[in-house]
């Protein structure tokens, strides 16, 4: 008999704030299998996070008898290098993508990953709802999403392909003058910056973080980078907000269906 469970993977952090946002998150994902008790789920950290690592958590599901593993990599971005080293270390991947330091993890249960946020329209839906408390007139405000980003050519690809995605849909749904994206790393937020600076000058910039939960790039990182530069920032993450749990839901579902079938 197969028994299907979820193991939920973010990054981890040693704020105790981020930990929890994340656990909120998890514990408020509804679906019929979840709440009867019949779908466990667990909620996992890559690193930092002690006794709550992903072998810990793999650990925990299959000696409650978990055959099939519903992975849900809890990441912005499919550029991060980090869902590809965990699908790696899973044997969701032949072989890394680059040099990493992860190895296999020790399992008995298939698994079954599923993507990350990325540019799945509800990213945009959220940045949209955090931005409500500071715009004002979107015809005369210019957005510029931020995200971490990668060095690593392919990674930095996948990272920019997605923001422009949910740039564009942040576009359609707030009308403003304009929405582009930056990285922090590479740094390109202060040529983004001095570009609408050197433009024309009727417009508000209103900047708009895209992280999992707010910390040390939105409260430090970001403002540092931006100095010197007038801009509106409220520094919200995407957590909390509800809309991360039904994404959860809807991945899940998709999985279990998959696997039922």
């Amino acid at each position: 008999m197969s028994k299907a469970g979820v193991l939920v993977i973010s990054h981890g952090s040693r704020s105790p704030e981020w930990v929890r946002l994340i656990d909120e998150a998890v514990a408020d994902v509804r679906l019929p299998e979840i709440e009867a008790g019949v779908v466990p789920v667990v909620s996992s950290f890559l690193e930092i996070v002690e006794g709550r690592l992903i072998q810990d958590g793999i650990d925990e599901l299959e000696a409650l008898g978990v055959t099939d593993l519903v992975v849900v990599p809890l990441f912005v971005s499919n550029g991060s290098t980090h869902v590809d080293e965990i699908r790696y270390a899973l044997g969701d991947l032949p072989e890394p993508s680059f040099d990493t330091d992860m190895v296999p993890f020790r399992r008995n249960a298939d698994v079954h990953v599923c993507s990350p946020l990325d540019d799945d329209p509800i990213v945009a839906d959220i940045v949209m709802d955090h931005l409500s408390g500071i715009t004002e007139r979107p015809e005369k405000e210019r957005v510029l999403v931020i995200g971490h980003g990668s060095e690593l050519p392919d990674f930095y690809a996948r990272w920019k392909t997605g923001m422009g995605h949910v740039a564009q849909r942040l576009q359609e749904l707030g009308g403003y003058r304009e929405v582009r994206t930056a990285l922090l790393l590479p740094d390109e937020t202060r040529d983004a910056m001095q570009a609408w600076r050197e433009g024309t000058q009727d417009c508000d910039i209103i900047v708009a973080p895209l992280f999992l939960s707010s910390g040390y790039f939105t409260n430090t990182v970001i403002p540092d980078r931006l100095n010197g530069f007038d801009y509106k920032y409220n520094g919200k993450a995407l957590l909390p907000h509800p809309s991360v749990s039904r994404w959860m839901e809807w991945i899940v579902a998709e999985a279990l269906a998959r696997i039922v079938t």
